[in-house]
């Protein structure tokens, strides 16, 4: 079973900002093995005819890919690169299926992730790998990545609430 996961309205990331007006207003869930997001794009999306736009595709690997770090890693994680291969066509209306997970980590600063999309059905649209980078909070707030609030009022609360984590 999965279960939602928080979000947070001080950002206004393209992906998962529910405050984004041009944004694609993911949804996360888990079930503690993967991250999971389910999306019907509009027809603003396309690329040809009423198939989803090859960036569009990348941009829900990227996030579900991120996300899948970051909650199941219990760290903000940045993309260094990521391979994509595109399968089937994907179109706008129909049901996506976003699915995240970690493949391996590879010592305390790098993460191997996986994304996939899919139809209902099951059908694979396309599956790409990540190579992701693993940040402290402390690293990420003097980087500027994100703010000391966010840190506290939104990443320490989520980190937290994942069930086996004593940090």
């Amino acid at each position: 079973t999965f279960r939602k996961l928080p979000n947070t309205s001080t950002h206004n990331c393209f992906a998962c900002s529910s405050h984004n007006p041009y944004g694609l207003h993911m949804e996360l869930y888990t079930d503690e093995k993967v991250v999971m997001s389910q999306i019907t794009l509009p027809e603003h999306f396309s690329s040809w005819a009423n198939v989803v736009h090859g960036g569009i595709l990348a941009t829900l690997l990227d996030e579900i890919m991120g996300w899948a770090g970051l909650y199941l890693l219990r760290h903000i994680t940045l993309t260094k690169n990521m391979t994509i291969a595109f399968s089937k066509a994907a179109y706008v209306g129909e049901t996506l299926k976003v699915i995240g997970s970690v493949v391996k980590t590879n010592g305390k600063r790098n993460a191997e992730l996986e994304g996939v999309v899919m139809r209902e059905n099951g059908e694979v649209c396309a599956r790409s790998r990540g190579d992701f980078t693993i940040l402290s909070s402390k690293l990420a707030v003097r980087l500027g990545i994100i703010s000391d609030e966010q840190l506290q009022n939104f990443f320490e609360p989520l980190f937290q609430q994942i069930p086996g984590n004593h940090d």
